[in-house]
């Protein structure tokens, strides 16, 4: 339960943030999706549904996140802090 609110709460952030940069830069993310930044280092931008957000191996992704960021993510978007590869292993078992 927790950590669907917490879920809910930097996705509200994300989201507006999201949204008040792609508003100056052009980039549109689609209905239905979530644009988030992942990387240790390098950060790179990833657009993932938002279906995602009810599976427990993406909601330890942002357990890790908030516990690195807050709800004050650098890029101006939710920031994830994992590799790349781990990244694209785990949504890419949840997208089947």
């Amino acid at each position: 339960m927790a950590i669907r609110f917490l879920a809910k709460q930097i996705l509200r952030r994300s989201v507006f943030a999201a949204s008040k940069a792609a508003s100056t830069t052009g980039d549109v993310v689609p209905k239905g999706f979530l644009a988030v930044y992942v990387g240790e280092t390098q950060k790179k931008r990833f657009v993932v549904p938002l279906t995602l957000l009810n599976q427990p191996s993406f909601q330890a992704l942002l357990s890790k996140a908030e516990e690195e960021f807050g709800f004050d993510h650098p890029m101006g978007g939710l920031t994830i802090p994992c590799g790349e590869e781990t990244f694209i292993n785990v949504t890419s078992r949840l997208n089947g």
